[in-house]
This record gives C-alpha cells, structure tokens and sequence, in this order.
C-alpha cells in the first residue's frame, strides 16, 4: 500500500504522514523543503520516499507524476497550498499567479493524470485539501477563497461522474476551517482566530476519506456555517467574512 502526499512538510500534511504510515502505508512525501521531509522520514516506520519539488511550476508537476507512475499509488493528497491576506489591489500579483499554480494547476493536474491510472485499474482514493473558506468569497483573501472554490466544485463534479459511470476510485474534499498550522505566517495572518487541531483534523479526515464521504467538514460550528449558509443574505454573508479577515490583521 502506498500513499501520495503533498505540501508534506508541514501541517496538514505531515500528519498525514504521520497516520498513514502508522496505518502501514508506504509513503512519497513531495514538499519544497528537504531538510524537513528528511527529518519527518526519519521518524516514520514504514518506507518512505521522499521528493523535493515546487509544484507552483506545473512542469514539476508533471515530472513527479511521470517519475512515480509505474509504482501502484493507492492513496494521493492533494494537500499543498497557501493563502494570503490582504486588499486585492494591495497584494502582489506574482505572488498570487503562485497561489494559483499550486492552488489551483497542481491539484487540477495531478488530480487528472492520477486519476486516469485509478480508473484504469478500477481503485484508488484522491483526497484534496480545501477550506471552508470555498463555500464563500472572501474579501481580504479574495484569491485563496477563490482558489478554494475551485479546489471543492472541481472535486464535486468529478465525483458526480465517477458516480454515473459506477467507478470504485474515491474522490473527496476535505473543507475545515483554520488549523493550527504554519498557514497564518505564510499568509501575513497577524491575530491567530481559534483554530483546530492539526492532528486530530488529519485523523478525521482520514477516517472520513475511509469510510468514502465525498464533503468532510470537521467541527460543529463548521457543520452548521455550510448548512445554512444559503439561508444568509449574500450581503450579509460578505459582512462577516469581511469582519472575520479584518481580525486576522489584528486590528478590529
């Protein structure tokens, strides 16, 4: 058994690791820090191959895919990404044509060039990171929530038509709301706002991608956020997001 995953130095991603080769699962573990995903391969159990890679260049993405394609990958995570916080006309644009590549290209190309091999043999599990922020726009993060909402109809779709077609290869999204990770230093994110727990949303997103649920939400509040939010004004809706964002510039 062997898993695929990226933005696998950090976060999200190293806890998967973590669980997964707890679980017995082999391991290709692609960030663009090498010294961290040596130091996380020195302290996993099972055989772990690592791959030092910045996937915001799509060509990159390609050459992981092509260097891995022959080993049977049962599992793959699409979990890099970032954000970034600010006024759109303010933010640079070179870094968010970035975030977009690895947001938006990497999932999207991995997503498909994987996919073809799963259908093929008829199983495999694609498990990509999104946020809740993909059920909303988001002033203040205008490009991440964009990106996000990609990532989540993107999947959706794919689903469906794994669905009509009958297929056994699962394709799920995982939504949660902050984490407790190094995701606010990258996004310039000043106040810190209650977060969940890295770990145990790793878990529950494992277990659910198991158990073959296509939408994972962790936490109650999060639960209840997507449930009604076709029931709030869209106006309304913007407000909050708005307030929200504005507190992680530590301001109020």
């Amino acid at each position: 058994m062997k898993a695929l995953i990226t933005g696998a130095s950090s976060g999200l991603g190293k806890d998967f690791a973590k669980i997964l080769s707890g679980m017995g699962y082999d391991l290709i573990l692609v960030a663009r820090r090498t010294e961290r995903l040596q130091d996380l391969k020195d302290i996993l159990t099972t055989q772990i191959e690592i791959k030092t890679l910045d996937l915001s260049d799509y060509q990159n993405c390609i050459k992981l895919y092509d260097e891995v394609k022959e080993q049977q990958i049962d599992i793959l995570i699409n979990n890099a990404g970032f954000g970034l916080l600010g006024k759109f006309f303010e933010t640079s644009l070179d870094r968010e044509m970035q975030m977009i590549d690895v947001n938006i290209k990497a999932v999207h190309i991995l997503t498909k060039l994987f996919l073809r091999d799963f259908m093929n043999r008829d199983s495999g599990y694609i498990l990509n990171i999104s946020s809740s922020a993909s059920f909303f726009s988001g002033p203040l993060m205008s490009t991440y929530y964009a990106t996000k909402n990609y990532v989540t109809r993107l999947t959706e779709a794919i689903y469906k038509e794994l669905q009509v077609v009958r297929s056994n290869v699962y394709i799920g999204v995982f939504c949660p709301g902050p984490i407790a990770t190094e995701f606010n230093q990258v996004a310039q994110v000043k106040e810190n706002l209650k977060s969940l727990n890295s770990e145990k949303a790793a878990n529950y997103a494992i277990h659910q991608m198991f158990c073959r649920k296509f939408l994972i939400i962790p936490g109650f509040m999060n639960k209840c956020l997507y449930l009604f939010r076709n029931f709030i004004p869209n106006a309304l809706l913007l407000a909050i997001t708005y307030r929200i964002q504005k507190k992680k510039e530590g301001k109020k």
